[in-house]
């Protein structure tokens, strides 16, 4: 609501004529505008009005204005570079004079207007007083108008609702009243139902109560039966019993001597082992596993090294091109095999600057491997051929430092476990994937053979032949044999080289049943025998007698359960018979 203030009926001053804003006299900076004196006087006079009616105008407009002169703040003079003049200082005493006579006016226009003011506010403030007073009744009116009608609304409601309850009470009066009938009925006929299967059930419990009379009397009929039979199964089972006790005690008795004799087996088994130990000899599965991780050592470590540097890789197949010549052209001469044996040593270890330490290595690997390869082929065709083989071999083997652990291990890598000897373990060649376990036995199977010396067949593909496989490993075990037969010129050969090993050898392939049931085993057996048999006997005699002995026997009545060396096979039964002739022959002479 909007209001607005009447005007006043009280007469209004006449208002004098409005002057316009002075300077109060001030001299312009420009130049040429200071005028003339009687411009200065006409302008102080109209300076004096205007400054009464801007002191009226101030107070009426709540401007800011000073009570007294006094209160007036002096204005600090500027500092200037010369005197003023008399002129200039009467302008500013002028300026003042009108300053002063300005701030003392009285302008009765303001007064009326302010007295207006006050009276418009004061009429406005009665009418908003009574419009409010109306308004609020008004107010209050409507409020209890509303809250009659909003009852009046609520009562007719409420009175709906009960009547609708009312109806919604007796209707489910009457369903309740159908819902207890129905139950009423439907309980009638679960009763009927239960009392007809409790008569079938009863009848069921006399009948199955019957039968189980009719059983107890069986029963009983065959427990008194039993009864007599027991009675004549107990004297029977207490003779059986006596008799049994005497057999487990028979037992007992028997497999405590079984025990003590592998106890003392054991205790022996130890100290020949601490024996062993003591006089530095090693087992044939420590010799195998020392010369196969000799072997991968060399693959992994110093022929990766060699083939990476292609300069290495130059020098080593340029040597090794050399030696595998001058291993070809080896015969049997005494002067010819000392030449090739000092012109391998030259290659190996040449005068001037000494091969680098990998290269020499792997230079004492493809020696090994040629000299291996020639006995595979020359030895297999004329066994003779290993003697010149052996020495040339042996002459190295006494020079060349780290060739016999090379070698050995070399020879294991082609004749699998047969140097040590020793039965290979099967490969771990992983999970698979695999069809069927008889897959996975084969890939196993494949890869032990491998791991035992057998190279691929003459078609490349599948693996040679089991007389295949023996011919060549005869040939590489015969030239191994002829090297233990030569007494050491330089200085002791490594433990490997020494004639105790033919001893050795003999010792753990009699001693292992799975060796003595391959028929490689036989095979290698007489190549033994042949190769160095005689001489053996010269040197440990009635010792070596009796090992004789032990191998005739197995190739005669067998070395346990009727099990003979070499097996059933056709490559067996002819290498037993090597065996006995030449077992003969050594022992009997010609």
């Amino acid at each position: 609501m909007r209001f607005r203030a009447p005007r006043s009926v009280s007469p209004s001053p006449v208002r004098r004529k409005q002057h316009r804003q002075s300077t109060f006299g001030l001299q312009s900076n420009f130049d040429g505008s200071s005028g003339s004196e009687d411009d200065s006087n006409a302008s102080g006079s109209e300076s004096d009005s205007s400054d009464a009616e801007s002191v009226t105008s101030s107070l009426s407009s709540d401007s800011f204005c000073y009570a007294s002169e006094s209160e007036v703040p002096r204005v600090a003079p500027k500092p200037t570079s010369n005197i003023r003049d008399a002129v200039e200082q009467r302008k500013i005493e002028e300026t003042v004079a009108a300053i002063r006579l300005r701030t003392r006016h009285h302008d009765p226009y303001e007064d009326w207007e302010r007295q207006t003011r006050m009276d418009a506010f004061r009429t406005a403030r009665q009418e908003l007083n009574a419009t409010q007073s109306r308004f609020h009744h008004e107010q209050d009116q409507s409020r209890t108008q509303e809250m009659e009608r909003r009852a009046a609304l609520h009562a007719q409601q409420m009175k709906e609702i009960e009547a609708r309850l009312e109806d919604l009470r007796v209707k489910q009066n009457a369903e309740e009243e159908k819902l207890r009938i129905h139950m009423k009925e439907r309980q009638n006929r679960i009763w009927q139902s239960i009392e007809g299967v409790i008569k079938v059930e009863e009848e069921k419990v006399k009948a199955r109560l019957e039968a189980e009379r009719r059983q107890r009397e069986e029963e009983e009929r065959k427990r008194k039966e039993e009864e007599e039979k027991r009675k004549q199964d107990e004297e029977r089972q207490k003779a059986l019993e006596e008799k049994r006790k005497e057999e487990e005690r028979v037992k007992e008795e028997a497999a405590k001597k079984a025990k003590d004799e592998k106890d003392q087996k054991d205790k022996a088994e130890a100290e020949a082992s601490e024996a062993r130990n003591d006089f530095g000899m090693t087992k044939a599965e420590d010799d195998w596993k020392a010369a196969h991780d000799h072997l991968m050592e060399m693959k992994s470590q110093t022929m990766r090294s060699v083939k990476a540097d292609p300069t290495g890789k130059a020098e080593w197949s340029k040597w090794r091109r050399q030696i595998t010549a001058k291993v070809g052209q080896i015969t049997d001469d005494e002067k010819e095999i000392n030449k090739i044996s000092s012109q391998l040593y030259q290659i190996l270890q040449p005068s001037g600057k000494p091969h680098h330490p990998a290269i020499y290595k792997a230079l004492l690997s493809s020696l090994s491997k040629a000299i291996l390869l020639q006995a595979e082929t020359e030895v297999t065709a004329e066994k003779k051929s290993a003697g010149p083989l052996a020495h040339v071999a042996f002459n190295l083997l006494e020079t060349l430092d780290g060739f016999p652990q090379v070698f050995f291990a070399k020879l294991v890598q082609r004749a699998g476990g047969w140097p040590a000897p020793y039965m290979v373990p099967p490969p771990d060649i992983g999970p698979g994937p695999w069809q069927n376990d008889d897959e996975r036995k084969r890939a196993i199977d494949k890869a032990r053979r491998q791991a035992m010396g057998y190279r691929k067949g003459d078609n490349g593909a599948d693996l040679e032949s089991p007389q295949e496989y023996a011919a060549r490993i005869s040939g590489m075990m015969r030239v191994y044999f002829h090297i233990l037969k030569f007494p050491p010129q330089v200085k002791p050969l490594h433990p490997l080289f020494q004639l105790p090993r033919y001893w050795a050898w003999f010792a753990r392939v009699m001693s292992d049943k799975r060796l003595l049931g391959t028929s490689i085993a036989a095979q290698l057996i007489y190549t033994a025998l042949d190769t160095l048999g005689s001489h053996a006997r010269t040197v440990w005699g009635h010792q070596w007698n009796k090992m004789l002995e032990l191998v005739y026997e197995g190739v005669t009545t067998g070395y346990g359960n009727g099990k003979t060396i070499g097996g059933n096979s056709a490559e067996g039964n002819a290498a037993r018979m090597r065996i006995k002739i030449e077992v003969e022959r050594i022992l009997f002479g010609p």
